[in-house]
């Protein structure tokens, strides 16, 4: 276990106003979120650990396994597919969305992939995973399988699309309940969304696209807030950065919302679940986007060679110097809400398979040789925490000069004064046990 140096770096000379109240997000969604898209960070939460039907929000955990599979070859965009007849006639049912497949036609996987990002089609989703797993049963194995893996705290998958299985019919993934339903909370949806945004940029490529020719035919995206949206009665509705990402309704989940937009650099990511109407979804992702872009900048708290008060050199043994000093090799900033810059401090920790066993380096030492991390902590009342298990910006701590090793004939002279003060240790001890 890492030795844990833990102390007070000296706060900025800003205080707080106590008479200032910062605006609040009164989000009107049962369940909502919003994060740094960069590091992960927590900005505000309202029941985000609350697990909820996503309806079609669950197709980004779809399109993440398809560029997965497109990354590792074993599909290309321009592979090509015919659909199956279950396929079909979930893309012939009216109450679904769909752009209008044919059995006789072959698509390719950026056709098919295309539909599924921009107007939420259920048939071209399945047809994306018989054509990746084989069949819907396999690909939600993968699906469980990638949630595990990329640590979602709060998921279940059941099939590709979001409907619910009695939706299906009889077509329902084998090893899952006919009524079952897809179950995801905000965080778990924030934490994917983040993954398939930073793993995937060209799937921000393809949801910004306000339409769509499918077959001829123009297909609208369902995410209002794209600028360039047509008809205008969605103008309202636009929002500057705005690029993704999934819209999702069912009769049981309401209506859903994973956002992302970017300006200047800054990336957020907002979910509100069980929303109750398609506008609302749409409006309490602005208050929330709004919250983050108006109250929180990226700043540098801390600049690189910060070094703890209370221990900033570490002791060296077999060394020409008895001790070395430790910095911090980069700076620490974090994405700050304003007002809040006293509220943060450095927490160190020293690696103890770097020391020997009474703590020591051993020289030789090199200039800049890891011996810890340095930790960002905040320590004021309102902090949500992370969406990633490692949140938080951690940097290298590292000796700030070297230490060359003694020689020979010094080592010999240390070890030989040891031996003799160990012996004059002991007969002091032995004279004081006689009175």
């Amino acid at each position: 276990m890492a030795l844990m140096v833990a102390l007070l770096m000296g706060f900025f000379a800003v205080s707080m106003n106590p008479g200032h109240t910062y605006a609040s997000v009164d989000v009107g969604a049962e369940s909502a979120i919003l994060v740094d898209a960069e590091t992960g960070k927590i900005l505000f939460e309202k029941e985000a650990d609350l697990t909820l039907p996503p309806a079609s929000m669950t197709k980004m955990m779809t399109e993440y396994l398809v560029m997965e599979a497109i990354e590792e070859g074993q599909i290309s965009w321009d592979t090509t597919t015919q659909i199956s007849q279950y396929a079909f006639d979930i893309s012939a049912n009216p109450e679904f969305s769909g752009v209008g497949l044919r059995l006789d036609e072959e698509y390719t996987v950026r056709e098919l992939y295309e539909a599924m990002a921009i107007n939420s089609d259920n048939a071209t989703t399945i047809a994306l995973t018989e054509l990746i797993a084989g069949s819907e049963a396999e690909f939600v194995q993968m699906m469980n399988e990638k949630g595990a893996e990329m640590g979602l705290p709060d998921y279940d998958f059941v099939n590709s699309t979001g409907l619910n299985n009695s939706h299906l019919g009889d077509n329902y993934p084998e090893g899952t309940d006919p009524d079952a339903t897809n179950m995801l909370s905000a965080k778990s949806a924030a934490l994917l969304a983040y993954h398939l945004t930073n793993d995937y940029p060209e799937a921000l490529e393809i949801s910004s696209k306000p339409t769509l020719e499918f077959a001829g035919e123009t297909v609208t995206n369902w995410n209002w807030m794209l600028p360039g949206m047509p008809g205008q009665n969605l103008k309202q509705f636009e929002y500057e950065g705005m690029d993704g990402l999934k819209t999702g309704y069912t009769e049981l989940a309401q209506n859903t919302f994973t956002g992302t937009a970017e300006r200047d650099g800054q990336r957020f990511i907002s979910v509100v679940m069980k929303s109750e109407s398609r506008a609302s979804r749409f409006d309490q992702t602005e208050k929330l986007l709004d919250y983050g872009f108006n109250q929180f900048s990226r700043q540098e708290l801390f600049a690189a060679g910060a070094t703890p008060e209370e221990k900033s050199t570490l002791p060296v043994a077999k060394g020409k110097e008895e001790e070395v000093a430790i910095e911090t090799s980069a700076a620490l900033s974090t994405l700050l809400k304003s007002g809040e810059e006293d509220q943060y401090e450095i927490q160190f920790n020293i690696s103890e398979d770097q020391l020997d066993d009474e703590g020591n380096l051993v020289a030789p030492v090199e200039k800049g040789q890891k011996v810890g991390t340095a930790k960002l902590v905040h320590n004021g009342e309102e902090d949500y925490g992370n969406i990633l298990s490692e949140g938080g910006q951690t940097v290298e701590i590292v000796t700030s000069s070297s230490v060359e090793k003694a020689n020979w004939f010094m080592l010999t002279l240390g070890a030989i004064g040891e031996f003799f003060s160990d012996i004059f240790t002991g007969a002091v001890d032995m004279v004081k046990g006689w009175f």
